[in-house]
């Protein structure tokens, strides 16, 4: 039980993390005030570390991780671009990563408690990737 938990738990941070780094490098071009391209850079840059250390950690019960799911990565891409394309402006970017984080933050809680039975290493990745995502989500706020 404590190995199938954490090997699902750390296949959706894993999944996380690639969504992360993919919205990051959708919009990055786009921002226009330093500091904002900035913040998303220390937070894909953390993102790509986590994605590091979910992947050893995987890599011990030889699992190939999870890539984010097709439908969910193509309407992501879809959205931005379709906004973007509307309105390129800092605050239209800080309005679809504030969405992306917010989603992540769900998403990720509701598999912490899903899979309750995961080893606390994996646990705690899982609570540093959902503080990740608050914390970006806190800092663009004055982008709005």
């Amino acid at each position: 039980m404590i190995e199938q938990d954490t090997i699902k738990l750390l296949r959706e941070c894993d999944a996380g993390t690639k969504m992360g780094v993919s919205s990051i490098d959708d919009v990055v071009e786009y921002v226009s005030d330093s500091e904002f391209k900035q913040l998303l850079s220390v937070c894909k840059d953390e993102h790509k570390k986590l994605e590091n250390e979910i992947e050893s950690l995987l890599d011990k019960y030889n699992d190939d991780g999870k890539e984010p799911a097709a439908i969910a990565k193509g309407m992501s891409w879809m959205k931005t671009n379709m906004k973007l394309l509307m309105d390129a402006s800092d605050n239209t970017i800080a309005d679809l990563m504030t969405d992306g984080c917010n989603m992540g933050v769900k998403s990720l809680n509701k598999y912490l408690n899903q899979y309750e039975g995961a080893d606390e290493v994996s646990k705690d990745i899982c609570k540093r990737l959902i503080n990740l995502e608050e914390k970006l989500a806190v800092d663009i706020r004055c982008y709005l």
